[in-house]
């Protein structure tokens, strides 16, 4: 199949010929108090599970094994804050002392193993704290995404029943102060679950007010606790618990193990991401999200590298420049970040000059994912940065990459718009609709034979019916991703969108990220979104938005015009793409997707609750008199 060679095909062929073998090979890559015998258990399948009698902590592989080797005194968080002016660095000793005595503090609150514990703060050094704490004692944590409304935020607590609630006083927006302690109160109120305690962090821009008897004070708890020791604990036993964005009803609590989950991400981040002990790994997330999770706080620190929290935005705080002051001010290798914030800086500064007021001579690679990376953006990227810049491919349920162009184990030509290949591990495979294998170059739908590799998601928390049915049931054998795509002759996977991005016009499947491309490449566009919108006539046909570039003063309509021609030029009739509204900027996710399935609805006149993850709720009522059907 594949027409790359080198050591990623040996690397990936063995993975899945021998999983046993090479898993085994990588689980030394961690310290376990109890090495595992069984590294593949396959006797509940197709319910997989990785290292179920190894004993383990993350947390001691995160800090404590790094101390004890003598490197103490290595930077291991870097804090970062423009929008409130605080910067702090975190060695590896001092992080170690602030996370043992939360855990200490988390024990005097009788937090035990197997406990869960609910996180719903901002980008501030304390979430990374409180989840490394949790580790370290064994209680399952689940954070949530600050400033999420309080009818999400009790949702969650209901599904995960926490013992502890870790919260602050407010998280910060560019300028706008928004207090949390008021949506947690209101949360706690509706939900029927009530938690023993909550654990407050009084940041100086807003004061929190305190219940007696439940609310405690973050600085007051951990001054008079013990530090904790590591509990050890199975392989198999729980980590967190992540809800899924954009879920109704009952949350979707994805589930993640220890030992998988620690033994993955250290093989990743020398393999795929090319970052070892000592170097500046900067993921430009937030750890309300997956991204966050796996490469905020544990691999860079399982890897004993530095990583960095970064309390900002690309753009705004103060400018475009952003992405390059914090590179060059903290000596940052490696920047993992959304393609929604590079169409920002583009959009800013769409010449990238001020790239070029700082110096990113250390600076070695951009990782890119959480969206489809559009040609355009890769272009822009790598033109203005001169480095490689790398898209990847994968899910909050995976947990790490599905296909990556692996920079430590054997890097490959670049194809703008693919992820490149399946990493090691992940047998990704393309099917069509009618349950057979696709063709090269046939788009399908992108399945994963089962076994998954470690580090992907052990379940749905408390619904393992659920599991099976959204992931499992469709094709036995394979995990059901979502998201349809292809191969090309070279073996270079293309992911193309969810599923539900695909339009049917008159008989013709159509990829809206095939026609997004074109109308990308267009000199005045930042970015764009393609949705199908239903027609009487052929069923589905496609409308489009662009969002153009800073300083463009040509008409719309023209502009609006040569888009809607590129694409009949580029894609043909076929297309039927006949409108492309300008408008000022695209819904999107706090997380940065954008809300394509919102705007469909609007346009289908479907009545369709805005989603709780909307990042900017007038960006979407903007454009609903666009969108919405003439009457």
């Amino acid at each position: 199949m594949w027409g790359v060679m080198g050591s990623y095909r040996d690397a990936w062929e063995r993975s899945i010929n021998s999983p046993n073998e090479f898993w085994g090979e990588a689980a030394k890559g961690i310290t376990w108090y109890q090495e595992p015998s069984v590294v593949l258990d396959a006797s509940n399948a197709p319910l997989y599970r990785w290292f179920s009698d190894g004993v383990m902590n993350t947390c001691y592989n995160a800090l404590d094994r790094h101390v004890e080797a003598g490197r103490g005194a290595q930077r291991a968080l870097i804090y970062d804050s423009p929008v409130t002016g605080v910067k702090r660095v975190y060695t590896y000793d001092e992080l170690l002392d602030e996370v043992s005595h939360f855990a200490g503090a988390l024990q005097s609150l009788k937090v035990e193993k197997g406990d869960r514990v609910v996180i719903y703060m901002p980008m501030i050094p304390e979430a990374l704290i409180a989840m490394l704490a949790c580790a370290r004692i064994g209680a399952i944590h689940s954070v949530v995404f600050g400033g999420f409304a309080a009818h999400e935020l009790a949702m969650r607590i209901n599904d995960a029943a926490p013992k502890v609630v870790v919260s602050a006083s407010c998280g910060i927006e560019v300028n706008r102060v928004i207090e949390y302690k008021p949506l947690l109160d209101a949360a706690l109120d509706e939900a029927s679950h009530h938690p023993d305690a909550c654990v407050i962090v009084q940041r100086p821009q807003a004061q929190a007010s305190m219940q007696a008897g439940r609310d405690f004070d973050w600085n007051d708890l951990v001054s008079a606790a013990a530090p904790a020791a590591c509990v050890p604990l199975l392989g198999t036993d729980p980590l967190y618990i992540l809800y899924t964005s954009g879920t109704t009803g009952r949350p979707k609590g994805v589930v993640r193990d220890n030992g998988g989950h620690a033994v993955a991400l250290s093989w990743s981040m020398p393999n795929i991401y090319d970052t070892t002990a000592g170097e500046v790994f900067w993921a430009a997330s937030d750890v309300g999200w997956v991204v966050g999770h796996s490469y905020i706080v544990y691999a860079p620190l399982l890897a004993g590298a530095t990583t960095l929290l970064y309390e900002g935005k690309p753009v705004g705080t103060p400018d475009a420049g952003a992405y390059w002051r914090v590179i060059s001010e903290w000596g940052v290798k490696t920047l993992f970040t959304a393609p929604t914030g590079f169409r920002a800086v583009k959009r800013e500064d769409p010449s990238g000059s001020l790239i070029g007021q700082y110096d990113l001579s250390g600076f070695k690679y951009l990782f890119l994912a959480g969206e489809r990376l559009d040609p355009e953006t890769y272009t822009w990227a790598s033109d203005r940065l001169g480095v490689p810049v790398i898209d990847h491919w994968w899910q909050t349920e995976t947990g790490w990459p599905v296909a990556a162009n692996l920079m430590g184990l054997d890097p490959m030509a670049v194809k703008p718009g693919s992820p490149t290949v399946p990493v090691p591990g992940f047998n990704v495979q393309i099917f069509t609709e009618s349950g057979d294998r696709a063709a090269t170059d046939a788009e399908g739908l992108i399945l994963i034979e089962l076994p998954l590799p470690p580090g992907c998601m052990a379940g749905v928390w408390g619904d393992e019916q659920k599991f099976f049915d959204t992931y499992l049931r469709h094709t036995p054998g394979y995990y059901l991703t979502g998201d349809g795509g292809h191969f090309d002759q070279d073996g270079y996977l293309f992911v193309m969108g969810r599923v539900d991005d695909v339009i049917n016009v008159a008989g013709h499947r159509l990829s809206t990220g095939e026609i997004e491309e074109i109308i990308a490449s267009h000199p005045d566009v930042a970015e764009c979104a393609v949705i199908g919108v239903a027609d009487a006539l052929k069923g589905q046909i496609p409308r489009g938005l662009a969002v153009l570039k800073a300083g463009v003063q040509r008409d719309h309509d023209e502009i609006a015009a040569e888009l809607v021609q590129q694409v009949r030029n580029q894609l043909g009739a076929v297309a039927s793409l006949r409108q492309v509204d300008i408008v000022d900027a695209l819904p999107k996710t706090r997380s940065g997707k954008v809300l394509r399935k919102s705007m469909r609805a609007i346009a289908d006149g479907v009545d369709m609750p805005v989603p709780s993850t909307i990042d900017n709720p007038a960006t979407l009522d903007a454009l609903r008199p666009i969108l919405r059907p003439a009457d």
